[in-house]
């Protein structure tokens, strides 16, 4: 263990790293029927639901909930099974509520989510412009290098159960098995030349192109850019199965591949 500056040995080491929690975005806030959903999944999948972490985000409600309703929030998702950990930052009501109800703020939720759904909307319309006569040909300008881009992330080492791998900004390909228990995330896509037998979590930051291969899938949990299923959603056919999954109108597609 390291040594302070005093000589004194440090009680605790403190390490940042990239944490898989997941984030419940609460679009309406009835207290019973949030607190029966979640009861439902962690009936479906108690290895992985159960007294799993989440992050409350208010962002989809058109105003701040106050303290009393989210305290009675926190205690109902308690009981349904799981344990609320702190808020998705948002706005300085947000902010007042997390230090009134003794949560901290986690602010990366948020902004996965602002980069899908506006994604749409930035982008402009497309406009008609009239015919124009060409204009002769002019001197191509000078080439630039193309930009280089950031190799994926090669894991060739097994994930074994408690282990995590993130591919941040990039692909991540696994040349082994990610093993029970494990998971694996990255932004961009996951391929997996082994048994998937963990969780997987493409499109980490929003990007809804994003897929996963796997050589041999009894995942868990799989994932992409927040849109997930677990195991006991899949059909069985699928088990043991090669298969390639995607995004389609915001559903998971999970097909076995030739």
């Amino acid at each position: 263990m390291a040594a302070t500056q005093s000589g004194y040995e440090q009680a605790g080491e403190l390490k940042f790293g990239q944490v898989g929690i997941a984030n419940l975005r609460i679009r309406n806030l009835d207290i019973a029927a949030l607190a029966d959903e979640m009861r439902e999944r962690v009936r479906t999948a108690p290895k992985l639901f159960d007294r799993a972490a989440i992050v409350l985000d208010f962002g989809g409600l058109s105003a701040c909930p106050d303290a009393a309703t989210v305290k009675a929030l926190v205690a109902a998702l308690k009981e349904a099974g799981v344990l609320p950990v702190a808020l998705a930052y948002g706005t300085s009501a947000v902010d007042t509520l997390s230090r009134d109800v003794g949560l901290p703020l986690l602010a990366k939720f948020r902004a996965s989510y602002e980069r899908s759904e506006t994604a749409a909307a930035a982008e402009p319309a497309p406009t008609t412009k009239p015919a124009q006569v060409p204009e002769p040909a002019a001197t191509p300008p000078e080439t630039t290098p193309a930009a280089k881009t950031e190799p994926g992330l090669l894991q060739s080492q097994p994930v074994r159960s408690g282990q995590q791998v993130y591919a941040q900004n990039r692909d991540l390909t696994v040349c082994a098995t990610v093993g029970a228990g494990a998971e694996v995330i990255a932004d961009g896509s996951i391929h997996i030349y082994g048994a998937l037998r963990g969780r997987a979590l493409a499109g980490a930051g929003g990007q809804a192109s994003a897929r996963i291969f796997c050589r041999e899938f009894h995942a868990e949990l799989v994932a992409i850019a927040g849109v997930y299923k677990v195991l006991e959603e899949i059909p069985k056919k699928l088990h043991g199965k090669a298969v390639q999954i995607r995004l389609e109108n915001d559903q998971l597609r999970i097909e076995e591949l030739a």
